[in-house]
């Protein structure tokens, strides 16, 4: 008798119900290419195609239409089991601080897991800016900081090192203009690593939106208003990468550090750390 993978199913739940290969890759905290291939398999395992694929997005097939409901069921009943099996002892509070460019990538998957093992826990999610989370975590004001950095603080753990680049509104000519239109905050991490790379390319620019916010910010890349300095592995799907062709100087990579308070960790908040590391490994190994 075949068994069914539950990450097959999971991926196939996540793209029906969010529409897209991408945003459910965001849910899972994998590429859109992971959850294709996941429900790839998942067709081939079951002999029959479970989305009509086009350009507005995925449509369920009847036999998707008949998996959906099931597949939910299966995977609430293994969920519970599970719970069930593994639950915690550990009660409290853990205060995560996490940059607002992060969120939605890395932290789904990795708040769903740690709910669903230690329920007793409560979880507070603090969103600044890098240099902010920086000052929290010195002061004792959270339990975790992710915080991204152009070099790794003394002390702190690295995640991942990712790429710094340009990224625009796509078919867009923001990036022609001169002077050129850049979105980006007094805080933001990547403010004074982008200035001096304009300054160095001779690039006269002005700053459009000081927005502090990613919501305002990704709105105004797809408008066209602006640029903006991205993380590779967050870049939208709706948004492009300026490369070399832009005229754009070449950006340094930069650090994704985790910060642990002097004095150690209380379980929970070391479970919760453990977690982020698998999430980003993760992400390293599917990008690999």
């Amino acid at each position: 008798m075949r068994n069914l993978d539950t990450a097959l199913l999971r991926a196939f739940v996540a793209a029906a119900e969010t529409g897209g290969m991408t945003s459910a890759g965001n849910v899972l905290n994998l590429t859109q290419a992971a959850v294709s291939q996941q429900i790839k398999r998942l067709e081939d395992t079951l002999g029959q195609d479970l989305f009509v694929r086009s350009r507005g997005g995925l449509t369920l097939t009847d036999a998707g239409e008949r998996l959906i409901g099931r597949a939910k069921s299966f995977l609430a009943l293994n969920d519970a089991i599970w719970t069930e099996m593994t639950r915690s002892p550990f009660t409290g509070e853990v205060r995560l601080g996490v940059p607002y460019d992060l969120v939605a990538t890395y932290l789904p998957a990795v708040l769903r897991r740690f709910r669903q093992a230690h329920p007793q826990v409560e979880v507070t999610l603090i969103c600044r800016t890098s240099p902010g989370l920086s000052l929290a975590a010195a002061a004792g004001e959270v339990d975790l900081a992710v915080v991204e950095a152009a070099h790794l603080a003394p002390g702190a753990e690295l995640l991942m090192t990712d790429r710094l680049v340009w990224a625009g509104a796509r078919g867009g000519d923001a990036h022609r203009r001169r002077p050129l239109p850049v979105a980006t905050s007094e805080t933001c991490a990547f403010r004074p690593v982008i200035f001096e790379a304009l300054r160095g390319a001779d690039i006269p620019f002005r700053v459009v939106t000081d927005a502090t916010h990613l919501d305002a910010a990704s709105a105004t890349i797809q408008t066209d208003l602006a640029i903006a300095a991205s993380l590779s592995s967050i870049v939208p799907e709706e948004i492009s990468v300026l490369g070399p062709e832009s005229g754009l100087p070449e950006l340094p990579p930069f650090t994704i550090g985790l910060h642990v308070p002097g004095s150690g960790l209380r379980a929970p908040a070391a479970e919760l750390a453990q977690g982020l590391r698998e999430a980003f490994t993760a992400r390293l190994r599917v990008a690999a």
